[in-house]
Formats: C-alpha cells, sequence, structure tokens
C-alpha cells in the first residue's frame, strides 16, 4: 500500500481498503491513455523548463525518462500495477523509479483533473481523425459500387413502407448511402473543431499560482487555443458528448445499409449474394448461409446509443466541477468509437463482395406495378390534373390486379378506356428500360442524372 500512499496518502491514516481500491481503478481501461499522457507530458515538461520552473537538466532527465517509459509500454514491457489506480499514476511512479525524484516535479501546475482532461481530448481527436479517414475510404467504396454498376445500369424496384414504389438504379442507391455517410463526416468534423481546446493549464479546477504558459503547451499539442475558463475545462465532457451522437448517427447509418445488405441477400429478394467470406452457416441447418456480420452491424447501434445515453446520463446534473462520476465515462465512449469504427472497416471490405442478380432486380423493379406513376405523370402532362390521373391510374392498376395483368400487358384500347388521352407513348412507359430514363431532374435516378453526381462525389473523395 506505500505506492499508493506516496501519490495522494499524505492526508490519510489508513491505507485504502482493498474492496474500495478495487472499485475505485481505472487502470483496466484507461491505460489506452498511456501514449497520449506521455506525450503532454513531454510538452508540459518542456514549458516548465522554459518558463523556468524547473531547470534545463531536470526537463531533460524527465524526458529520457518518459522516452524510456514509453518505449517500455510500445514493447509491452511495462510494469502496470493496478495499486496505482490509474494510468496517470502508474507512468509517474514508473518514472520517479526511473530518474529519482526529479520526476515528481513533473506533476508541477497541474493536476490529474486537467490531465485526464487533456489525456481524453488528444486521444479522442485522433481517433476520430481515423474514424474520419475510415468514412472516406467506405464512402470511396460506395462510389466505386455506384460506377462499377452504372454502365450498363442496373435497376432494383425503391421502396416506401417496404412495398415497391418505384424503379431505381442501383447505383443511386450506393450514392444515398454515400450522402447519409457524407453528411456523417460533417458531423464528426464539427466535434473536431470544437473539442480542439486544450484543458491542460487548468490544474485542478482554479488554474495555477505557477508562470505556466498556457498557450505554449496548446501550441504544441496541436490544439487551437487553450480552454478560457478553468472550472469549464475539468468539468465538461460535452465534447465527448458531441462525438457520441455523431457515432451515434453515424451507427444508424451503417444500420440502415446492413439492413438491406440482409433483405436483398434473402431468398425472399434474391437481388445479391454475399460473398462466402462475409457469410456464415447453420449448426443445424446445412443449407444456411446467413448475414451474420451485417446483422451485427445492425444490432451494434444499440452499443453505440448505450455509449451516447450513459455520459448524457453520467453528466446530468453534475456539479462543478470535477467529481469521480467522469471516471466512467471512458468506457462507453472508447467501446463506441471502437464499434463504429470497426463497422466502417467491415463494411469496406465486404461491399465489393456483393454479387447482384440483374434479372431478379429488374424483374422486381418492372412487376407490382411500379411504373403506375408514369402513367400519372403521362397524363399530367398533358392537362389533366395531377389528383384526377392519380386517380384515373389507380382504377388502372386495380383492373390490373383483378385480372392478374402488369401495366406492361395492357393493350392500347385497354388504357383508352380509362382517359382517352391516352396514346401509343404511354405503352413505352410501362416498359422499364424506357421508364427509368424520365426521372431527370436533379438527384433523380435517371442515367444522366446519377452520371453527374458521380461526378461530383468523385471529386470529393478521390475516386
Amino acid at each position: 500500500m506505500r505506492e499508493v500512499q506516496k501519490t495522494w496518502g499524505g492526508r490519510f491514516s489508513q491505507a485504502p481498503s482493498q474492496i474500495a481500491q478495487e472499485f475505485n481503478a481505472s487502470l483496466g481501461f484507461d491505460k489506452r491513455l498511456a501514449l497520449v499522457d506521455i506525450e503532454g507530458s513531454l510538452v508540459h515538461a518542456v514549458m516548465l523548463a522554459q518558463q523556468g520552473i524547473l531547470s534545463a537538466e531536470e526537463a531533460e532527465q524527465i524526458r529520457r525518462g518518459l522516452l524510456t517509459v514509453r518505449q517500455e509500454i510500445l514493447d509491452g514491457r511495462f510494469p502496470w500495477r493496478e495499486a496505482l489506480e490509474d494510468v496517470h499514476m502508474n507512468i509517474e511512479a514508473r518514472l520517479v523509479e526511473l530518474i529519482g525524484p526529479v520526476g515528481g516535479k513533473l506533476h508541477t501546475a497541474r493536476s490529474r483533473n486537467d490531465q485526464v482532461a487533456t489525456d481524453l481530448r488528444l486521444w479522442l481527436r485522433g481517433e476520430l481523425e481515423g474514424a474520419l479517414a475510415d468514412l472516406k475510404a467506405l464512402r470511396r467504396v460506395l462510389v466505386q459500387e455506384a460506377e462499377k454498376y452504372l454502365e450498363p445500369p442496373l435497376v432494383l424496384p425503391g421502396y416506401t413502407h417496404l412495398q415497391r414504389a418505384m424503379p431505381v438504379l442501383l447505383s443511386h442507391w450506393y450514392l444515398a448511402y454515400y450522402e447519409m455517410l457524407t453528411r456523417d463526416a460533417g458531423r464528426i468534423a464539427d466535434a473536431l473543431r470544437r473539442l480542439n481546446e486544450c484543458p491542460l493549464g487548468a490544474a485542478a479546477l482554479a488554474g495555477t499560482g505557477f508562470p505556466i504558459d498556457r498557450h505554449h503547451t496548446a501550441r504544441e499539442l496541436g490544439f487551437e487555443r487553450p480552454m478560457r475558463n478553468s472550472m469549464d475545462a475539468v468539468a465538461s465532457r460535452d465534447f465527448a458528448l458531441e462525438a457520441l451522437a455523431a457515432l451515434t448517427i453515424g451507427q444508424v447509418h451503417l444500420s440502415r445499409l446492413a439492413e438491406e445488405i440482409v433483405l436483398y441477400t434473402t431468398f425472399e429478394f434474391g437481388f445479391a449474394r454475399l460473398p462466402d467470406a462475409f457469410s456464415t452457416g447453420s449448426s443445424i441447418m446445412p443449407q444456411k448461409k446467413n448475414a451474420d456480420h451485417a446483422e451485427l452491424i445492425r444490432g451494434k447501434v444499440g452499443r453505440v446509443l448505450g455509449g451516447f445515453v450513459a455520459l448524457a446520463t453520467l453528466t446530468k446534473g453534475l456539479p462543478l466541477t470535477y467529481n469521480k462520476d467522469l471516471q466512467e465515462d471512458k468506457e462507453p465512449l472508447f467501446d463506441a468509437v471502437d464499434t463504429y469504427r470497426a463497422s466502417l472497416r467491415l463494411l469496406a471490405a465486404m461491399l465489393p463482395g456483393l454479387e447482384w442478380n440483374p434479372e431478379a432486380m429488374a424483374k422486381a423493379a418492372a412487376s407490382g406495378y411500379a411504373l403506375a406513376t408514369e402513367l400519372a405523370d403521362y397524363l399530367a402532362e398533358r392537362g389533366v390534373p395531377f389528383r384526377e390521373a392519380h386517380h384515373v391510374v389507380g382504377r388502372l392498376v386495380r383492373y390490373c390486379i383483378d385480372r392478374g395483368k402488369e401495366l406492361s400487358e395492357l393493350s392500347l384500347d385497354e388504357l383508352k378506356s380509362f382517359h382517352p388521352l391516352f396514346g401509343e407513348e404511354a405503352l413505352a412507359l410501362t416498359r422499364l428500360e424506357n421508364a427509368i430514363h424520365r426521372r431527370r431532374s436533379y438527384g433523380g435516378t435517371a442515367p444522366e442524372a446519377v452520371r453527374a453526381a458521380l461526378a461530383e462525389v468523385k471529386l470529393e473523395v478521390g475516386s
């Protein structure tokens, strides 16, 4: 217990009980902050020397000791000790072992409160930058897949209410998810911009009497500026909450993509086949090929959203400034970031292996009266009020259902029996290969509109 007393035990006459010590410890999860903790300490030591708080010799001893500690961590040789509570105390204690009492001077003009807040921002900044790179890689895959299926265009049914609605290009479908993920990247970039302020130097909560240079440490650690209020610096975790909100929305979008992969690869839809490398079988049914990985991505929304809810609940009503509750901010944040980034990487690897079935997709897109709107638009273009045209074609669809016909099987006389303005051109609109070219408006699914959209997004991701 002597080691624990060295860190904060001067005030106490008893060492912590074993059960209390185990409950209090965070080393099991916060040691992943070790490298950013050392990064912050290296910059802090240089600043202390520049300000005359440490001698140049002391700062150099600390620098060499910290580099040794970092190498031990990288090599897997670092002697982690649960009795020292957390990553910060483990590193400091090891530093003192390596260079002697001068190692204890490193903590001058800072507290674990501003230290951990700085570490968490440094770590999260790096992870969000990594997530943006993962996102860009997946967005690039979506663009590449969209381009692959544009010439000649593959068509699949678009759905509303999970019922066939109107035909769309498969490329258009891919680019729909591209747009969602691009907005996700924007939200993460926004969160990155706001978290990039430095708490270091706020100390416990009130700043410090030492003549430190917070602008120097902020600049050297890559932050835009030091945080302006020392209480806010150590107490606030909204930067993590904002990141979790962005990741939650992002994971929701991934779950929607995963769900459609699950649906489209079933026998019932039959639009695509998953590669074997991204499928699993059944322990009892030899014929099964399950989209388990896509299902997991769909299900992992619960973990990421759970992290957001956990942190929002944790910080709700929390008085200023630091409270031990904030130790609980890391596990949900770490897990959410890991989950989101793993999902991005998995989808980027999985999507190029999807084998689409053009015949099944086209058959489904042309059936189920998905081209009925084309006939309503045809009448509207000839002056019939759209509501009336809608009613006419609705009766026409009912007529087809009663007789077991598709729209493409109707004769011109049958069309005219529902409205005299139907002409020969209307028959062509009941053919999928003709109808798909009509949705030419900006953002529409006609091949020329999708081709223009593809040209734009290729510039965005460098594809």
